[in-house]
């Protein structure tokens, strides 16, 4: 359904898998990638919200390179040597390119990641609050001296964690939505009995929920258009 694009990102180019719903239009949503990187099954999170009516586009932020799902050193190795600046930067510039295109009919974007995606997801929402007016983050959260400017952030947010998770601590995540309520965020981050990964049909951990998965959608897609629509 999808195609790759190239957009401008801060002086630079970048790339992403853009897709479009049928309609020719629609409410924008970034799609954040998880540590394997821009591969089939983060694309077919795209084409899966064009045809729920939204205009899709994840950015390859490894800028062509992958790791397979039984190469965890090589995903490892990729996240970790990911430059911070160019990342934001090429999110950034995803975001501008969204807002800006000619197919979305919202004012604003919404954004949502996966594992490492979801903990950029809240970046880019804290980061790029004059634009971003929605976050879905799933099993990823910044922690520490990782943590943005949490008073740029203006999205609402609707994160989902997995118990358990060595990765990202169920707690900290628990702690971290109360703390930004408490500075008047509309912040909701509910913690589900299942492990990390649990939205990824092609997760090699085994730790897909498909009822979880089915049960979260719809009221993803939901959240997603009453916020940006």
């Amino acid at each position: 359904m999808g195609e790759m694009v190239t957009f401008a990102s801060n002086g630079h180019d970048a790339r992403g898998y853009l897709a479009v719903p049928d309609t020719g239009s629609g409410p924008a949503v970034m799609v954040i990638q998880e540590w394997w990187g821009l591969n089939p099954q983060m694309k077919g999170v795209a084409d899966f919200l064009a045809g729920q009516g939204f205009v899709a586009l994840a950015p390859d932020l490894y800028h062509g390179e992958l790791a397979g799902h039984d190469e965890m050193d090589k995903a490892g190795q990729l996240m970790t040597d990911l430059p911070p600046e160019r990342a934001a930067r090429d999110m950034s510039g995803a975001v501008d390119f969204l807002a800006t295109h000619q197919a979305n009919s919202a004012s604003g974007v919404g954004v949502i990641g996966f594992c490492m995606g979801g903990l950029l997801s809240f970046m880019i929402a804290a980061n790029r609050g004059d634009v971003v007016k929605a976050a879905v983050p799933f099993y990823g959260f910044p922690q520490g001296e990782g943590e943005p400017d949490w008073g740029g952030l203006t999205a609402s947010v609707n994160a989902h964690m997995a118990s358990p998770d060595d990765f990202f601590p169920p707690e900290a995540a628990q702690e971290l939505g109360e703390r930004l309520r408490g500075m008047g965020k509309d912040v909701q981050i509910t913690i589900h009995n299942a492990g990390h990964g649990f939205m990824n049909e092609e997760n090699p951990g085994g730790t897909f929920d498909e009822g979880l998965a089915a049960e979260l959608w719809p009221e993803i897609i939901e959240f997603l258009k009453s916020k940006i629509s």
